[in-house]
């Protein structure tokens, strides 16, 4: 991580920048948005996109229907590759596990639902406009 620019101690991130360059969204919009949605729990807090990330904070963070609950182990200011993101902060065995689960759960219904043949062929269409016309 010596190539990561990483916040010093008297330096502060704000949330939004953060959880920006820990890579959980996109964009800083994203990410301030859902913060101001209440997506975002800092010690099981709602907390505004503005307040500065600490070393040490529990996060637990609703990204749709999966959630992820971190430990802020750095802070930095810019977005760096996966690799050195994933060094910012520590996930639970626990969220990992119940994450896991629940990607579980959403490939099953997916996997639930009928999926039709695709765009018609000619001789479907044929049919289908015979169909049609009978009535």
């Amino acid at each position: 991580m010596s190539k990561t620019r990483l916040a010093a101690d008297d330096d502060k991130v704000r949330l939004d920048k953060w959880l920006w360059a820990a890579r959980f969204f996109k964009t800083r919009q994203l990410a301030h948005e859902a913060l101001e949605l209440g997506r975002v729990l800092v010690n099981g807090e709602r907390v505004k996109a503005s307040r500065v990330a600490r070393e040490g904070e529990l996060l637990q963070i609703r990204i749709d229907k999966l959630v992820y609950n971190v430990t802020v182990l750095g802070l930095a200011t810019q977005r760096r590759p996966a690799a050195e993101a994933r060094l910012l902060y520590s996930e639970s065995e626990e969220s990992i596990a119940a994450r896991e689960h629940q990607i579980g759960l959403q490939k099953a219904e997916h996997a639930s639902f009928p999926y039709g043949d695709g765009r018609p062929t000619k001789k479907a269409r044929r049919d289908i406009v015979r169909f049609k016309d009978s009535w």
